[in-house]
C-alpha cells in the first residue's frame, strides 16, 4: 500500500510517498481503509522534531492524527464493530497515522462517523473537535448563561468552540479577522468583532467575560493582557500558550493538551448529525501532496482546515 512517511526529522522535504507493507490487526485492533485524514499544526511540529522529547516516535513515521474511513478487518477480541462500518478516530500522536491507504487503530478509539456528512469531511472533526470539547467543558467548565470570549474564533478549533458554547446556552463574543464574520454569525455568535485591540481593554469588546478562550499565538506580554478580559472568579482557557492567573480576583487559567476520547467524539458526531455542529473545510488535497501542505502551512499559505484524501 501507499503511505506518506518521514525517516528523519526535518523540513517538509523529509516527507516521502512510498510503498509499505499493509498492517495486520492484532488483538483489540481494527484495520481501517482510510478515506481521509487532515492536517493539524502539531503534525508540523512532530515532523520537525520540536516535540521529540514530549512525543517520542518510532521512525519511519506516518503522520495523520485524524482518521475517517471504513473498517476493513477486525483483530481478535474486537466486538461491536463490523467490516464496512464508517468510523472516525483521533489516533495516538506517537503511533502510525492515517496518511496512508490503511491504518491500524485501537478498537476502543473508534466512533461511528457522522451520517449527515461525506466520510472524507468527517476527517476534519476528531482532533479539532476534541480540542474544542475539552477546552469548553473540561478546562473552562462552561455553564449555560455565561459570557464567553473566543479569540481566534474563525480557526478550526475556535469555530467549534463557538458552536459548542452557543449550543450550551452561553452568550458568545467571537473575535477574528473580518473574512470570518458572516460564518461566525451563522453559528449563532451573539457578537462578532474583528481582532482584539488588547490595549483598548475588555470594555471595548463588551467584557470582561466569565470565560475567555484563546486560540491566537501572541507574545507572553499579550497573553498577560488577556487576563484583564476575564471577570472576577472567571477562567481563561488557551490552546496557544498559558494566560497568567490573577489569584487576587479569583481568575484561574488552564491550557490544553488534547487527548483521544471515544465518548466525547461520539457526542461530537451526534451534534454534527443533529445540525448543531458544522465543519468548515477550506481545502481538499490528495495525501500525496502532504509535503506541499506542510510547506504551505510553514509559510502561512494554508487557507484553513485542509482535508487530505487517501489514494
Amino acid at each position: 500500500m501507499k503511505a506518506m512517511r518521514f525517516h528523519e526529522y526535518g523540513s517538509s522535504q523529509v516527507l516521502r510517498y512510498e510503498d509499505v507493507d499493509r498492517p495486520v490487526p492484532g488483538a483489540g485492533q481494527v484495520l481501517v481503509r482510510v478515506a481521509a485524514t487532515s492536517f493539524n499544526p502539531v503534525d508540523d511540529h512532530i515532523r520537525a522534531g520540536a516535540l521529540a522529547e514530549m512525543i517520542p516516535i518510532t521512525l519511519p513515521y506516518v503522520p495523520g492524527i485524524d482518521l475517517a474511513g471504513t473498517v476493513a478487518e477486525l483483530g481478535a477480541d474486537v466486538t461491536g464493530l463490523e467490516v464496512g462500518d464508517r468510523v472516525v478516530a483521533m489516533l495516538p500522536l506517537d503511533s502510525a497515522g492515517a496518511a496512508a491507504e490503511y491504518v491500524l487503530a485501537s478498537a476502543d478509539s473508534l466512533a461511528p462517523a457522522p451520517q449527515t456528512t461525506e466520510l472524507v469531511a468527517a476527517a476534519a472533526l476528531p482532533l479539532t473537535g476534541l480540542a474544542a470539547w475539552q477546552t469548553t467543558f473540561e478546562l473552562a467548565e462552561l455553564k449555560p448563561g455565561q459570557s464567553v470570549l473566543v479569540n481566534g474564533a474563525g480557526g478550526a478549533v475556535g469555530s467549534l468552540v463557538v458552536q459548542l458554547a452557543v449550543d450550551a446556552g452561553a452568550y458568545v463574543t467571537a473575535v477574528d479577522a473580518p473574512q470570518h464574520a458572516d460564518r461566525l454569525r451563522s453559528y449563532g455568535a451573539d457578537r462578532v468583532d474583528g481582532p482584539l485591540a488588547l490595549a483598548a481593554g475588555p470594555a471595548a469588546a463588551g467584557g470582561p467575560f466569565q470565560v475567555v478562550v484563546n486560540h491566537v499565538r501572541v507574545s507572553p506580554q499579550e497573553l498577560a493582557q488577556l487576563t484583564n478580559y476575564v471577570a472576577d472568579g472567571g477562567v481563561a482557557a488557551s490552546t496557544a500558550g498559558p494566560i497568567p492567573e490573577d489569584p487576587a480576583r479569583g481568575v484561574r487559567s488552564a491550557s490544553l493538551w488534547v487527548r483521544s476520547d471515544r465518548d466525547q467524539l461520539t457526542e461530537l458526531v451526534a451534534k454534527v448529525d443533529a445540525g448543531k455542529l458544522r465543519l468548515h473545510i477550506a481545502a481538499h488535497r490528495p495525501v500525496a501532496e502532504l509535503a506541499t501542505v506542510h510547506e504551505d502551512a510553514g509559510a502561512g499559505r494554508l487557507p484553513g482546515k485542509t482535508v487530505l484524501l487517501a489514494p
